[in-house]
């Protein structure tokens, strides 16, 4: 519920944000083009008043002999021919004396244009008749006004359009937004998601963890308590036994602590790296933990390619191993067998550490280096491990530019593969 409000705010921020600014860009876009449509509209009216045109027919409301002792001294041709515009000669009093006009029309529409223009009172304008629009301008004439209109039904439907257009861009780009967005909202959010449940997987697994050797501490103390009586060398199971978890609990949070810090970003700057023998440094290892494999038991295999080297920290090499060995130990079948082999291959030294026994099954193989993670958690507890080994093995690895990763075929054996580059 949280991760879908978190989702929910972030899309809800790019979908403000997104929309604002194709906002701005459209009003830009539109201003700018309404500002062009009219200074084109208002030159091409200024140019038609200018040149004028041809006298109506008869149908303009002037008789034959009129239109023949005044002529026009000059018919010129109109300045756009797709674009129809008239002008109106009138007298003083807006009385028609004569129409230059591109196109023939009913008397009845000049006078109700004239009648239109002088309604409104303005020397400049827009009119709509018939569905149409008229761009028109009153200018002083001898004895009177010349009125020039101008169709500019076209350009008013171009910006009419133009503001459809965005509409429906917008709105297309908004859905297609909106799911591009929430594609990549759950992308992001998934990685912060999967952290915390991580972490609150983590602090439920730490806390039980704790409990355990909590619960016997307080249970041992209770019979200390409840014996007060006795010496102490009488008591001794019990404190041995709050001594014991206390240790535990020490080597635990040592580890978590260890752990947090190999994930730091900046540890690997606290650590020296640098070229050491690798072969020598496992055979160290092997001699460490060879005694208590034949103790258990076992028969241990180990082929080590000599004069190995690897850029890094020795330590925290030696340690990888250690884990890996004392993980093979802890789940050998009886008299079972642990091979462990590192050779080079290219440009990587690859180990592997292998141990017959019950295996790991195939979906679990992906999730034993999480903390705390155990296969079977009962068992596992019983041989003395937390689940922290080979998140610290990974996380060793890792900071190496290495790969660890294991294969298992149940009830036959389990293999761990680790690759260190030889090189920085």
């Amino acid at each position: 519920m949280m991760f879908r409000k978190l989702r929910n705010r972030f899309l809800l921020l790019i979908m403000i944000t997104i929309s604002v600014m194709m906002l701005i860009s459209f009003t830009i876009i539109y201003v700018i083009t309404y500002q062009n449509v009219q200074a084109d509209i208002g030159m091409e009216l200024h140019r038609a008043a200018e040149f004028g045109g041809r006298i109506s027919g008869p149908k303009a409301g002037i008789g034959d002999e009129d239109r023949l002792k005044d002529p026009p001294s000059v018919e010129p041709r109109p300045a756009d021919d797709r674009t129809a515009s008239f002008t109106i000669l009138t007298d003083r009093q807006m009385n028609i004396e004569r129409i230059i006009s591109f196109f023939d029309a009913d008397p009845a529409f000049f006078t109700t244009v004239l009648e239109k223009v002088q309604s409104s009172g303005k020397e400049e304008g827009r009119l709509t008749i018939e569905g149409e629009c008229w761009a028109y301008v009153v200018q002083e004439a001898p004895g009177g006004y010349k009125l020039t209109f101008l169709d500019v039904t076209a350009r008013q439907n171009i910006l009419t359009n133009l503001i459809y257009t965005f509409v429906g861009t917008a709105v297309v780009m908004l859905v297609v937004f909106f799911f591009v967005s929430r594609y990549f909202a759950n992308r992001s959010i998934a990685p912060v998601q999967e952290a915390f449940l991580k972490q609150k997987q983590f602090i439920a697994d730490a806390s039980h963890e704790l409990k355990t050797p909590l619960t016997i501490i307080h249970t041992n103390v209770d019979v200390l308590m409840a014996n007060e009586q006795e010496t102490i060398r009488s008591q001794a199971k019990w404190l041995n036994n709050i001594l014991a978890e206390t240790e535990r609990m020490s080597r635990m949070t040592s580890d978590l602590l260890y752990l947090t810090q190999m994930e730091e970003a900046g540890e690997q700057e606290s650590v020296v790296y640098s070229a050491f023998q690798a072969s020598e440094a496992a055979e160290n290892v092997i001699l460490t933990m060879e005694a208590l494999i034949y103790e258990k038991n076992f028969a241990f295999v180990y082929d080590i390619q000599p004069d190995l080297t690897i850029y890094g920290n020795r330590e925290q090499f030696q340690q990888v191993i250690m884990i890996l060995l004392d993980n093979a130990v802890k789940y050998t079948n009886p008299r079972g067998e642990i091979r462990f082999r590192m050779k080079q291959q290219h440009q990587e030294v690859v180990i592997s550490v292998a141990n017959t026994g019950e295996g790991i099954a195939q979906d679990q193989l992906a999730r034993i280096f999480d903390r705390f993670y155990r296969t079977d958690p009962s068992r596992t507890r019983a041989r003395g491990g937390y689940g922290l080994g080979l998140a610290i093995a990974k996380a060793i690895v890792e900071r190496h530019k290495g790969k660890i990763y294991a294969r298992s075929e149940p009830g036959v054996e389990t293999v761990f593969y680790v690759h260190f580059p030889t090189h920085a």
